[in-house]
């Protein structure tokens, strides 16, 4: 009798895993060849109405608008005003900025930690830009330019970062685990994944309350391999949320590239197919691209339509924290040869050809937000750094608990009696 294991009198091989592994590490050359790229302008804006057996499709292409003579083509040109394009460079060079004086920072030792959005500043700037300012944000640790493009002050997340007597939330988060409420910007959690679910679940209670407000929630590539994603999908489809759910592929999870999270196998948006969902892939350093595919989400999610999965392909061009190298796991040369370029220099190129902007504009507003970070953390530091400011330490006790269990009080006497 034939075993099961032949075929055609033939022994199948052992059995074997297949484990990923980047194009190139190391030492060795980079290899792009294999991403999934469209033609700027190539591809067809639907209405933000289509049903979406019609938009099965788009997790298989890019949305792309800029060209490489920093032109804007086809239909999902939003057509912004030049105004409008150059505050959305400002926030995102100002975000850089900001991240760049943060790291000198750490390494004098007046913070504990940082990590930097270098190369991903048009996810956070075009976004925030493309929802609106009631709308509540669920993000990542690399998003920090959400609140830069809310126009919150500086100077509140300096001393989130520096966790000294101005820090809102009293030294208790990791620096840049920000909260803040009166900018719609959700607790960042260190524990990747959460935000999905909970973005979700407030848009649920948006929607049973009758409000027009919508949700959007961030999170990398290696997090869709948490059950979290899965979990928040499911009830994003039954539902129909209204939520934006963003997977940030800047290519590297840490130190694991993303074929881990099953990028090898397809790309992230075509997650969106088995939940009967749209899912959308844009370039994430085109500006203009991703402040298109967001506000079509946006108005999907306001229609009553339902959820949409959003991959922004990017490139996460610094270590993934002041506590990484990447140079222990990906090329020296990699992200100067990333294909979809740096969204900052396309945009102000885009600027420059529309005969709106200048390199001496730009130098200009490059020293006019040096300086101003530089006086804002000047003022940041006054009130302390890391190991010279004080909290009080009764106030362990406080907001932990909306009422104050009897225990808690009873200790919080003992150690102020002393």
């Amino acid at each position: 009798m034939q075993h099961p294991n032949t075929e055609g009198g033939g022994e199948l091989p052992p059995l074997s895993l297949h484990i990923p592994e980047p194009k190139a590490r190391p030492g060795q050359t980079p290899d792009f060849g294999d991403m999934l790229l469209s033609p700027a302008g190539a591809i067809r804006r639907p209405a933000p109405t289509a049903p979406e057996t019609e938009l099965r499709a788009y997790p298989y292409q890019l949305v792309r608008v800029l060209d490489d003579a920093h032109q804007a083509l086809g239909d999902w040109d939003p057509k912004l005003d030049i105004a409008t394009l150059q505050r959305g460079l400002r926030y995102m060079l100002l975000t850089r900025t900001f991240d760049e004086r943060m790291v000198k920072v750490q390494r004098q030792g007046k913070t504990s930690f940082y990590v930097k959005s270098t190369g991903e500043e048009a996810v956070s700037a075009a976004q925030a830009m493309a929802l609106d300012r009631g709308d509540m944000l669920f993000p990542s640790y690399r998003q920090q330019g959400l609140l830069v493009a809310r126009d919150w002050p500086l100077l509140d997340m300096m001393n989130q970062v520096l966790n000294n007597s101005q820090d809102r939330l009293k030294g208790r988060q990791l620096p840049i685990m920000y909260s803040v409420k009166d900018a719609g910007f959700f607790s960042i959690s260190g524990n990747l994944g959460t935000q999905f679910p909970q973005a979700v679940g407030w848009a649920m209670a948006s929607a049973m309350k009758g409000d027009r407000r919508i949700a959007a929630a961030w999170v990398g590539d290696g997090t869709t391999a948490e059950g979290d994603f899965h979990h928040a999908l499911t009830f994003a489809s039954v539902y129909r949320a209204p939520v934006l759910l963003n997977v940030v592929n800047n290519q590297w999870a840490i130190s694991s590239f993303q074929g881990f999270a099953g990028g090898e196998r397809a790309t992230f948006a075509q997650r969106a197919l088995g939940f009967g969902i749209p899912g959308m892939r844009v370039d994430g350093n085109d500006f203009l691209a991703v402040y298109a595919v967001t506000a079509w989400a946006a108005e999907r999610a306001r229609r009553n339509l339902g959820a949409t999965l959003i991959e922004l392909v990017t490139y996460r061009v610094a270590p993934h924290s002041t506590s990484d190298d990447p140079a222990a796991y990906r090329p020296a040369a990699e992200a100067a040869q990333w294909p979809l370029g740096d969204p900052i220099e396309r945009l102000k190129g885009h600027l420059i050809a529309l005969g709106a902007w200048s390199e001496d504009q730009h130098q200009a507003l490059i020293t006019e937000l040096d300086d101003y970070v530089k006086a804002q953390l000047k003022e940041a530091e006054s009130h302390g750094t890391l190991g010279t400011s004080k909290h009080d330490p009764a106030s362990m006790f406080d907001d932990v608990f909306k009422d104050v269990p009897l225990h808690l009080q009873r200790q919080r006497r003992e150690m102020l009696e002393g």
